[in-house]
């Protein structure tokens, strides 16, 4: 009998790994794009994600964009969590999720020319990991409250992932996610880290409360 489940079982763990990662291709701002006629990999910073899309096409856009790349990641880790075979659940899960946030990055459907992986990550962690959200949120809001830049507070939150997973006693699996996600966010925001240290990143100065309460004084 174990003859013939672990080939089934690794067959259906690998099955699900390409199907989180065609899920996380399907990316919310190229896919509305068509609907409108745009690419907007082509506008502002030329990135696929929810930043690029509020500048370049509206809230309403972005707002979709945005809900799309979360209900991707929750949809692929749900199906992760409850497909994953027994024999490789306790670590497939976090390599399906993975798989989803690569997809978003380099998406098979949009010519390996995709987002930066943030938000489809969120949704992944409040099926599989819900009690790390709450914390890479606070980290995030707080960050661009006090500075205005979303690529450095979103690449903050990463970083504060593995800190929670350590400081909680996640386990080994859920610590080599985290680090490996901190390590790809960190990657994907490389350009918003550059410009930062030259001085010409765009900062979002309607939500910089720190700068508005130094201008009233």
């Amino acid at each position: 009998m174990t003859a013939v489940v672990q080939p089934v079982s690794w067959a259906l763990t690998l099955a699900l790994f390409v199907l989180t990662y065609l899920l996380g291709s399907l990316s919310g701002s190229l896919l509305l794009g068509r609907l409108r006629g745009v690419d907007i990999r082509t506008l502002g910073s030329g990135n696929a994600g929810g930043t690029n899309a509020l500048r370049t096409q509206g809230w309403r856009f972005a707002l979709g964009t945005v809900l799309i790349d979360i209900g991707k990641g929750a949809l692929a880790a749900w199906l992760a969590v409850h497909w994953m075979p027994d024999s490789t659940r306790a670590w497939a899960v976090y390599a399906a999720l993975l798989a989803t946030v690569a997809g978003h990055v380099w998406p098979v459907f949009h010519g390996f020319r995709g987002g930066k992986g943030a938000a489809t990550l969120v949704g992944a962690l409040a099926v599989a990991w819900p009690a790390a959200l709450p914390v890479i949120l606070a980290v995030w809001l707080l960050s661009l409250l006090s500075t205005g830049y979303v690529g450095l507070s979103t690449v903050l939150a990463a970083i504060s992932l593995p800190l929670f997973a350590l400081a909680s006693g996640a386990g080994a699996i859920r610590i080599v996610f985290a680090l490996v996600v901190a390590a790809l966010l960190a990657y994907t925001h490389r350009a918003n880290l550059a410009r930062l240290r030259a001085g010409t990143e765009s900062r979002f100065e309607r939500v910089h409360v720190l700068r508005r309460r130094k201008a009233r004084r």
